[in-house]
């Protein structure tokens, strides 16, 4: 197996789940049902850097409340696959839609429904906190938790080995 930063050479876009890798994996419900979640602004601020220094980022997450969606819409974040009960679909939606194969994409990902996925992609990273079948398959486990930068800590080294960290474009949103 390759070394994981001379893999991150090879990678044009970059999928994610949402809960677990951008949430701590809570998710708070009012009385009327509204869930709520909370994210670290430093993960999103890295994934809308990357949309716009030409990677491709895609979002596929079993979560059904629309502001999901709205989240990463306003990140300018545009492929959120939301209830998705088939990742391997819509990764292979994704993939289509950009002319992608598996070998070009990273895969974050923190519990079973990822396995198939995580499986099949060039790059399969996690969470520290998760599942360990998932941390078994890895060929990357974040030293950082969901919810706590471990996308943020991905992003910042594929655009690091990438040469595309620090430029002007970092400094204005």
């Amino acid at each position: 197996m390759a070394f994981f930063k001379d893999e991150l050479q090879h990678i044009k876009a970059m999928v994610f789940d949402v809960d677990g890798v951008f949430t701590n994996g809570r998710i708070y419900v009012s009385g009327d049902g509204y869930q709520t979640r909370s994210m670290n602004v430093k993960d999103g601020y890295s994934i809308h850097y990357a949309h716009k220094k030409g990677y491709y980022i895609g979002v596929i997450t079993g979560g059904k409340c629309p502001s999901i969606r709205q989240r990463f819409n306003d990140l300018s974040i545009e492929d959120v696959y939301v209830a998705s009960s088939n990742k391997m679909k819509d990764l292979e939606t994704f993939m289509t839609k950009h002319n992608l194969s598996f070998d070009d994409i990273l895969y974050m990902g923190d519990d079973l429904p990822d396995f198939v996925v995580m499986n099949k992609v060039r790059l399969a990273v996690c969470p520290a906190d998760a599942a360990h079948e998932i941390k078994e398959i890895c060929q990357y486990v974040s030293p950082f938790a969901g919810g706590d930068g471990c996308v943020r800590d991905v992003v910042e080294q594929l655009l690091k080995v990438h040469g595309n960290w620090m430029h002007k474009e970092a400094f204005v949103w």
